[in-house]
């Protein structure tokens, strides 16, 4: 689609919304913590995109999510939101990002339950 400019906050307001492919566009600036508003999500794609910043905690409201690609996004940095644990992801997609899972305990024993994982790792220093 070639979609440029940021993720509008308004998304948030498309409440009945369960699959969101943005993906191969060439969106910028961070995601919006609306996006943590569309509690019917099973799918999210931002992938190949220019997204940057971390992942908002809010993330963790979506409590439908099973899908989630990130990958693609080299400004998207920084260690995953602790809240992103209450997700029952079936796949989770951070390849080339600079992002990073917590190395505790909790975020571990979420990992392994995901099915399929694509370049996750922890982050150095950061427990």
């Amino acid at each position: 689609n070639q979609l440029m400019g940021e993720i509008p906050s308004e998304i948030g307001q498309l409440s009945n919304l369960t699959f969101l492919l943005l993906g191969y566009n060439r969106l910028t600036g961070v995601i919006p913590p609306e996006i943590g508003q569309l509690t019917n999500l099973t799918f999210l794609s931002l992938h190949d995109n220019r997204l940057s910043g971390g992942i908002p905690p809010e993330i963790g409201d979506l409590a439908d999510l099973r899908d989630l690609y990130l990958y693609r996004n080299a400004e998207l940095a920084g260690p995953l939101p602790g809240s992103m644990t209450n997700l029952n992801l079936r796949e989770l997609n951070l390849t080339e990002t600079q992002l990073c899972a917590p190395s505790t305990d909790e975020f571990r024993e979420w990992l392994d339950g995901i099915r399929t994982k694509r370049s996750v790792s922890f982050c150095e220093g950061v427990p």
